[in-house]
């Protein structure tokens, strides 16, 4: 329910950073930059990311290789408009 900022390397004011690999963030869906680690933990992280206080949330840049295509789409998707 929160906007979406996506390609973010650091937090705004006022942003839930969801990092991975060497762009730390509050939660981080692989700090190796594993896409099945990644994949495994999106959905964690974007929970996390909800109930924090922070009003948005923002996602560090992920490769778009092998996994990285599922998890960019379900992160673009999420980003929409509503």
């Amino acid at each position: 329910s929160k906007p979406l900022r996506l390609h973010a390397r650091e937090a705004e004011e006022d942003e839930w950073l969801i990092g991975f690999g060497s762009v730390a963030g509050d939660a981080n869906l692989s700090p190796a930059g594993d896409m099945v680690e990644a994949a495994a933990m999106l959905f964690d992280c974007l929970h996390q990311a909800e109930a924090a206080p922070q009003a948005r949330i923002a996602v560090a840049p992920i490769p778009w290789n092998g996994l990285g295509a599922a998890i960019n789409d379900r992160l673009r998707r999420a980003a929409a408009p509503r």
